[in-house]
């Protein structure tokens, strides 16, 4: 089958010492919601600049829809949409003149012209708000508006980096109705990023998780979640982080199939119920103070931890993003950038 998107041993060194990806080889297939998942710097955004023509690999091979990224720049442009993280929309003027600027660069027919724009205003709900100046805009409001700037060619693939970073929950969950709504109309497929684990969780057909520049794990959420097998407890324990020796001797008990440390103890044991009194014990014996415990099936961010070695940190990622967003928009309004 063709591909939506095919990367095979991809490769990007920086500078000739820096590798950010290092054998990437994925398939994303069309009509799919594919989510990238990774610590910052894992290599995400450099995947879709890639993907999306602006840089160019050390090795390996990419494809959108059977094109090559490098050979065949050109037509891929044609077939794409790109929210990156940064602000891509001028806050100095109105939704609708921002709108109709991308429209002219991305060669909307003049006569096509006017009728796009009003269909991507209301696939965004933002309609009653077309002519109001950017800056005015909630944060919200404005990821709308750079999404609508992308849909408006109708591409048959939309590649987002962090399309909801900074925006409240319900921010978010109207976005990504109105992405699903779009994707449902035209057949699009998207490609994203996130630093919100509920959002792979609930939108993504399909989930890779990256690493130092490679793939360690890809699947379904529900078939990664079930890689784990059996049962999370997690401890209240007060010596946290414990000692080294400590986790190393729990790990080599029998007791569990695997130790993660984070705010909490969390274990991976097969059956948590008989397990959870042999654990108290092995902790008691050895001096460590146990407050609450709690029993739960595997998680998606269970999951990143396993394969990543540590929880997925979203609050700090969003508040710079909103931030520095927060800046521009007041910088602009003031008059200093």
């Amino acid at each position: 089958m063709d591909f939506a998107v095919h990367v095979v041993d991809l490769v990007k060194v920086y500078d000739g010492r820096v590798r950010a990806l290092d054998g990437v080889s994925l398939d994303v297939r069309p009509g799919e919601t594919f989510a990238l998942l990774g610590p910052n710097g894992a290599g995400k955004t450099t995947l879709i600049r890639i993907l999306t023509t602006q840089l160019k690999p050390t090795a390996g091979e990419a494809y959108v829809f059977g094109l090559d990224v490098v050979r065949e720049a050109s037509k891929v442009r044609r077939l794409i949409g790109y929210v990156p993280q940064e602000m891509s929309v001028w806050t100095d003027i109105s939704g609708y003149e921002n709108l109709l600027i991308y429209a002219k660069i991305f060669g909307v027919p003049r006569l096509g012209r006017e009728k796009a724009i009003e269909e991507v205003l209301e696939v965004m709900d933002l309609t009653r708000v077309k002519d109001e100046l950017v800056k005015n805009y909630s944060g919200g409001m404005i990821r709308k508006l750079e999404i609508a700037c992308a849909m408006l060619v109708r591409p048959k693939i939309m590649f987002l980096d962090e399309p909801t970073i900074g925006l409240d929950p319900a921010a978010r969950k109207i976005v990504w109705e109105r992405l699903t709504a779009f994707k449902e109309e035209y057949g699009a497929t998207i490609f994203f990023t996130t630093h919100y684990m509920d959002e792979a969780d609930l939108y993504a057909d399909e989930i890779a998780i990256i690493n130092k520049g490679k793939v360690v794990a890809c699947g379904k959420s529900e078939e990664l979640k079930h890689s784990l097998g059996g049962e999370i407890i997690t401890l209240e324990v007060k010596e946290m982080p414990l000692k080294p020796d400590l986790v190393q001797e729990l790990r080599r008990s029998g007791l569990v199939k695997e130790v993660f440390e984070g705010e909490n103890l969390s274990v991976l044991v097969s059956d948590a119920e008989p397990a959870l009194p042999n654990l108290m014990g092995f902790l008691k014996s050895r001096g460590v103070s146990v407050g609450r415990a709690s029993i739960t099936k595997p998680t998606l961010d269970d999951v990143f931890l396993k394969y990543v070695g540590t929880r997925l940190e979203e609050r700090g990622r969003a508040s710079e993003v909103t931030r520095v967003r927060d800046m521009i928009r007041r910088g602009e309004r003031d008059g200093h950038l």
